[in-house]
């Protein structure tokens, strides 16, 4: 079974360089930036988001380690407030490509329920790109459910 793994800053400094071009492409890939602005919109956003990197109140970055405890990925969660109801809301979660197609990923959720429900989170919440259909569908695996939708149609 998954472990939830507190970050380490040194892990956290990889993260960080390599999920700053990651969001920077899917933003642009997504039609939200352009390829002009994307890398420094994307470093905007994560200073914005983690000032003080793993030690950011309210954010919880963990390493992903499988039973043999090897580093299979990453999971960013954030303590939100929405409608005075504490909610998990989850930026980020990422299974490195060796280890991706076997089950990580769905495990690292259902771990990731009994945290949040053990710091008293009421709900998580999370945001997917349109084109992720693979994740689409994970999270309704999950149990996940659609609460607002963007559409568009390009002319």
């Amino acid at each position: 079974m998954i472990q939830l793994v507190p970050m380490s800053i040194s892990d956290f400094e990889i993260y960080l360089n390599e999920s700053i071009q990651g969001y920077a492409d899917e933003k642009v890939k997504a039609g939200n930036w352009s390829a002009d602005e994307g890398l420094e919109r994307s470093r905007q956003e994560f200073a914005q988001l983690l000032p003080d990197g793993v030690a950011t109140p309210d954010n919880y970055l963990y390493t992903l380690q499988n039973e043999d405890e090897e580093s299979v990925g990453i999971l960013w969660v954030a303590k939100r407030v929405w409608g005075g109801r504490p909610v998990a809301f989850v930026y980020d979660v990422a299974i490195q490509e060796d280890y991706r197609r076997r089950g990580y990923a769905q495990q690292a959720f259902l771990v990731l329920e009994d945290a949040m429900r053990e710091m008293g989170m009421v709900e998580i919440a999370l945001h997917v790109f349109g084109h992720n259909h693979a994740a689409r569908a994970l999270y309704e695996k999950l149990g996940y459910t659609i609460t607002n939708i963007n559409m568009s149609k390009q002319l």
